[in-house]
């Protein structure tokens, strides 16, 4: 059977003028369906290019993106994308907001009352059904990133790709999201592929953690199992031996990695 999601021997490179900048070498990485995966590295390691060459928002130098045996070339809704920024247009309110990916999406397969009803879900998926009338300017930053979910999830993607989602947000906000996700995940089992820099937020919500080596021509260094039951509850995993052994193998591959630029 083929893989759900394969990266097939991926070359990344960048021209500017004369110039050539080889960003990622030789990635291969085959992701299941369901699955949560995800991708660690010192900065300038390329993880948000691989994020876009899945998402199909740049194309491959050499190699091949696969999604169930079809080659990604160009963007598409079976792959939404939560930035860091949530993006969200400052004119339009949250339930607007989602509705301009659902019309998108659903546009001639759902009637009116149906968008409306799934949009609805999605909002209550991530909490945000109370707030639907109201515009970006008026919620938090944590209430953003969940409108920006909620607007991703609507696209009913096969694969929600997340590029360092709670980044810019408070310890405590980025607490309530990441276990908002872990809900979320249990209950749709989609596939979710995040950036991260966070190592306690990788331990704490993937099945495999994808350690990058240090750019330029970055590839995958390792490829840790996360061996924790779900569901996962974070404040009975800080004694974990398991959960300690994964922070630490991925703290060990980092530290060796900054020491390695240090010394160069």
């Amino acid at each position: 059977m083929a893989a759900y999601l394969k990266l097939d021997h991926i070359d990344k490179n960048f021209v500017r003028g004369s110039a050539t900048t080889e960003v990622l070498r030789e990635i291969n990485l085959v992701i299941e369906n369901g699955e949560f995966v995800s991708i660690i590295g010192h900065s300038g390691c390329g993880k948000s290019t691989l994020l876009n060459l899945i998402a199909g928002l740049s194309q491959v130098t050499s190699g091949a993106v696969l999604l169930e045996d079809r080659e990604v070339n160009s963007p598409g809704p079976e792959r939404a994308v939560v930035f860091q920024n949530h993006s969200l247009l400052p004119w339009l309110t949250v339930y607007e907001n989602v509705a301009l990916a659902v019309n998108k999406v659903f546009a001639g397969k759902k009637t009116r009352a149906e968008r409306h009803a799934w949009i609805m879900h999605n909002l209550e998926l991530v909490q945000m059904a109370h707030a639907s009338d109201k515009r970006p300017a008026e919620i938090s930053g944590g209430m953003k990133q969940r409108v920006g979910i909620a607007r991703g999830l609507a696209m009913e993607p096969k694969i929600l790709l997340l590029d360092e989602p709670f980044g810019a947000l408070d310890a405590l906000t980025r607490a309530h999201l990441q276990d908002s996700v872990m809900q979320i995940h249990a209950q749709l089992g989609n596939t979710m592929i995040m950036i991260t820099h966070d190592v306690d937020e990788a331990v704490l919500l993937s099945d495999r953690i994808v350690m990058m080596t240090n750019g330029p021509a970055a590839t995958i260094g390792e490829v840790l199992p996360v061996r924790l039951a779900r569901p996962r509850k974070r404040l009975e995993l800080v004694a974990d031996r398991s959960y300690i052994a994964a922070r630490e193998a991925v703290l060990k591959f980092l530290y060796e990695r900054h020491r390695l630029v240090e010394a160069a």
